[in-house]
């Protein structure tokens, strides 16, 4: 039997007891990447599959819940909506693996982190092309019918943005590590601008490059990843998250690390709002406020996982600088204030 990463032994007799398969044949490794939930192949004669669980050590926030993950996952398939892995099995009990965790079919493509891969060449248009892409495919998911679907029982709209306000705010000082003046300043502008309107629809709040399987040459959306924090709520905050993390040529070099949407042919974020304003019903005309409030979450969830790292939950180096991650965010969200420039 292998010796697996963090204590993922007895997921092999469970592996053999739901999926029929093989312990001696089936192979398990970590997924190298991201910065929150831990992502694990399962490799196995009789197919590739793709385990979730939560990150190790501090429980930070619903944000890790696998099993409303899960659920999003079967009720996405069930809306008729096409761009997720297929969900196949859940399991809430921690003593498998130490957390709740769900398996997944694995979608085969092309994910682009934080450089283009060594053996491949994306150009310009390359890069028109994805940004087009995925703008049609935020509106798509933000136009999704909410009712006969069933999606409007996985979230509250009502008093939305307000709420995100205040929990990021309050999730922000819990996590608090450093005196960062500018961050605290942009927290009490938001409180002090909520915007007296509020759209609903189904959001990702996680929606950029770096979770969207493409195929490859061709900048297609063939699935979109990481839905832990879906919900129904206003689709210009999730539109604002996006362009907080849509660095383009001039921005900070720390916030590059997170997307390849300050490459030649990219649009910009001015540009993406422009398009998503062209195809969409709702009045952008404060999305000051949404892109300030998307620099401010990036921020204090980059603040969470740094916080994670400090008291030795987390090991990873990148985590190291993830407080000039932080220290940039709060900068660049008082400077879109002052400038009233996205």
């Amino acid at each position: 039997m292998n010796k697996e990463p963090h204590g993922l032994e007895n997921l092999f007799p469970f592996l053999e007891a739901k999926l029929n398969l093989d312990p001696q044949s089936t192979v398990i490794s970590q997924f190298k990447g991201g910065y929150s939930n831990l992502t694990f192949l399962i490799n196995s004669p009789d197919g590739q599959f793709v385990l979730r669980r939560p990150p190790l050590g501090m429980k930070i926030s619903k944000a890790h819940d696998m099993v409303r993950e899960f659920r999003i996952l079967e009720a996405l398939e069930k809306a008729g909506y096409d761009k997720t892995p297929k969900p196949i099995l859940c399991c809430e009990d921690e003593a498998v693996i130490g957390a709740p965790f769900f398996i997944m079919e694995k979608v085969d493509g092309l994910i682009l982190r934080n450089k283009i891969p060594e053996n491949m060449i994306l150009g310009k248009d390359y890069f028109k092309e994805l940004s087009k892409n995925t703008i049609d495919g935020l509106l798509e998911l933000h136009h999704l019918e909410l009712e006969e679907s069933g999606l409007a029982k996985l979230g509250k709209p009502e008093g939305y943005v307000e709420r995100q306000v205040l929990g990021w705010s309050e999730r922000y000082f819990n996590a608090k590590t450093d005196e960062l003046v500018e961050l605290e300043l942009v927290i009490d502008w938001l409180k002090s601008n909520l915007p007296k309107n509020e759209n609903i629809g189904f959001i990702h709040n996680d929606y950029k490059f770096d979770n969207l399987v493409l195929s490859g040459p061709n900048a297609k959306i063939k699935a979109v990843l990481d839905w832990e924090m879906a919900t129904v709520g206003d689709p210009l905050m999730d539109l604002g998250t996006s362009l907080a993390y849509w660095a383009e040529p001039g921005d900070a070099d720390i916030l590059k690390m997170f997307n390849l949407s300050y490459l030649e042919g990219n649009m910009t974020r001015s540009e993406v709002v422009e398009y998503y304003a062209s195809k969409s019903p709702l009045n952008l005309e404060n999305m000051i406020f949404y892109y300030t409030y998307g620099l401010f979450k990036v921020a204090v969830i980059a603040q969470q996982i740094y916080k994670r790292f400090k008291l030795g939950f987390a090991q990873d180096p990148r985590f190291s600088g993830l407080i000039l991650v932080v220290e940039a965010c709060g900068k660049k969200a008082l400077q879109s204030i002052h400038s009233q420039k996205i």
